[in-house]
């Protein structure tokens, strides 16, 4: 996968990325009225992440060459074991642990049609890089591994969670975690069809620090030539509908919450 070699600067991190992929006026469209000055007082300068969230549909995006979903090769879906929350470990024949600073993820997926409703007894399928920028079952030497791949129900605030590690950043592409979403845990196993397939992406801010930190060392490089705007997947405007909210440290781990519209 080619890659952009030239080096960015990119600033202070969400707020930055907030004021590329938002303007004052696309503030209120996107977040509502409420939101709208959480944002704008981001817009204007503060270093604090806006406490809103977008309540906008998720764009569709490409799943990518490793999704293990079956449609490219290797399907984990129906093997059992992929339905849990923590999946830092591989399970089956192995229980090798992707280890890396911890992240939490929490996405909420609502229901555009219903009024940005929570979306109850969903399903999400949730896969990443480890921090080597390796894919279980696709890279090399960690073909038999199935770990950083879960399934997760959506709770009743329509929120799937996952205990994972936070990802690599490898050549090509800005930090990013990859999902889809069934309309329940039974279709996920049973391979579609899938509601939406998408990518989360992780603040700049909170990448500089991780990447800092012990077995990340490759990722530091690879992110200084990478930015969300020229990012191949997130460099259109709907991006800002997709860039997670982080908070946390690294010596705690850290916290990521996206919600979105199907």
């Amino acid at each position: 996968m080619g890659h952009d070699t030239s080096r960015h600067d990119h600033g202070d991190g969400l707020h930055e990325d907030l004021v590329r992929l938002a303007s004052r006026r696309d503030a209120l469209r996107i977040f509502g009225a409420g939101g709208a000055a959480a944002v704008l007082a981001t817009l204007g300068g503060s270093q604090r992440a806006a406490a809103a969230t977008p309540t906008a549909v998720v764009p569709t995006e490409t799943a990518g060459p490793y999704p293990g979903d079956g449609s490219n090769g290797p399907d984990v879906l129906d093997d059992t074991g992929i339905v849990r929350h923590d999946i830092r470990r591989s399970f089956g024949s192995s229980r090798t642990l992707a280890k890396g600073v911890p992240l939490r993820v929490n996405l909420t997926v609502t229901k555009a049609a219903r009024d940005y409703a929570p979306l109850v007894g969903a399903a999400v399928y949730l896969w990443h890089c480890d921090r080597a920028g390796r894919y279980s079952m696709y890279s090399a030497g960690v073909e038999d591994e199935n770990y950083l791949r879960g399934i997760a129900r959506t709770d009743s605030n329509g929120t799937a969670w996952f205990r994972t590690i936070f990802p690599a950043a490898y050549p090509g592409r800005w930090p990013h975690i990859h999902f889809e979403v069934y309309s329940s845990v039974t279709r996920a196993v049973a391979n579609g069809p899938i509601v939406k397939t998408s990518q989360l992406a992780l603040p700049q801010s909170v990448c500089k620090k991780v990447y800092a930190t012990s077995g990340y060392s490759r990722s530091q490089g690879n992110l200084a030539q990478s930015s969300l705007s020229n990012d191949n997947v997130f460099r259109d405007d709907q991006a800002v509908h997709q860039l997670a909210t982080v908070t946390g440290s690294v010596a705690k781990g850290f916290v990521a919450n996206l919600t979105i519209g199907v």
